[in-house]
């Protein structure tokens, strides 16, 4: 008996999945589906799902896992949408990079017996600089030797914890447990506040006095500064972002313009050596994270222990423990 995981939205996560769960094929079965068909089919020529379904609820009838690999405003919308075909045990996950609202949403929305886990895929340092994005830049060791955040509900199964965790060694990749108010806050400094940064770098200078000639000589610098704002789909999917985590987002603003009032006292002071300092320190800040995180040297001592070895076979035949619990059909499920 094969397991069957949905990936809804197939850009460069969602078929990174796909591809690191293709040596698995003999245990489970890889559905795929995005809002684009012709996104879905280039993903099943690459190899990432076995098969693809332009219909969003008959993509998730048969699964054991859907795991939702879409923009943050299209999160609540797809949850509202398949909950009347998600069969009895199934799990939901999806790899946003806003938790708190999604878990608020899946305990409400989620019929008894179905789980949330929430995933934040870290991606493999290799990949940090690609200026690719999308279906063509996924790979399928994107996760390999990097840490994957595990983020579940108090109300949250066991079994789905241990299951979102087992995933995650197919993928390659440790887990790390955090609640969704931690990584909410994790993600507003690292994930949204770059995002914003770059979209204010853009719009203070972009259409401003100067553009016409400056357009020409804007480089490698501006080039990387810039296109953070480059790893959202679209405006949409940001604006959504910012505004669920805001409190934290908020939080990390006002002390970006606390920093960056500072650096304009110090060059409109004249005061060289505190500037001088200031930037030092960011230099050796940015020097330490980067070799840390090309080595993963975080990894052995806060990840989750990986003494245990698991197979795919154990953790598919968990998965189907999971889904044969008894009592867990609601009322009016379909059969």
């Amino acid at each position: 008996m094969t397991v069957e995981i949905t990936i809804v939205g197939l850009g460069q996560i969602g078929t990174s999945i796909g591809l690191a769960l293709a040596e698995h094929t003999n245990l489970l079965k890889r559905m795929g589906h995005d809002r684009r068909y012709d996104i879905a089919k280039q993903a099943a020529k690459m190899g990432a799902v076995d098969r693809v379904s332009p219909n969003l609820p008959s993509s998730v009838r048969d699964a054991d896992i859907v795991l939702l690999a879409i923009p943050m405003d299209q999160i609540r919308e797809t949850l509202e949408i398949i909950v009347p075909d998600l069969k009895e045990g199934a799990v939901v996950m999806d790899t946003a990079p806003v938790k708190e609202s999604i878990a608020a949403w899946a305990g409400e929305l989620l019929p008894p017996g179905c789980d949330y886990v929430g995933l934040t895929p870290v991606i493999n340092p290799a990949y940090l600089y690609g200026p690719e994005s999308g279906t063509e830049a996924a790979h399928a060791d994107m996760f390999r030797n990097s840490l994957m955040g595990i983020v579940a509900p108090a109300r949250t199964s066991p079994e789905a914890i241990k299951l979102a965790a087992d995933l995650t060694r197919l993928l390659g990749a440790s887990a790390f447990f955090t609640d969704p108010t931690e990584m909410d806050g994790l993600m507003a400094a690292t994930h949204l506040l770059p995002q914003m940064m770059a979209a204010a770098l853009l719009n203070a200078t972009v259409d401003q006095p100067g553009w016409r000639e400056g357009q020409k000589l804007a480089g490698k610098v501006y080039a990387e500064a810039t296109n953070p704002i480059m790893h959202q789909s679209d405006a949409a999917a940001l604006r959504a972002a910012a505004m669920l985590n805001r409190e934290n987002l908020l939080r990390h603003l006002d002390n970006t313009i606390a920093i960056l009032q500072a650096f304009r006292s110090d060059i409109q002071d004249g005061n060289q050596d505190a500037l001088q300092e200031r930037l030092e320190r960011a230099v050796q800040g940015r020097e330490r994270w980067w070799k840390q995180r090309q080595s993963g040297e975080w990894a052995q001592s806060e990840a989750f222990p990986t003494a245990e070895t698991t197979s795919s076979s154990d953790v598919f035949g968990r998965l189907l423990g999971i889904n044969r619990r008894p009592g867990l059909r609601r009322p009016g499920a379909k059969k």
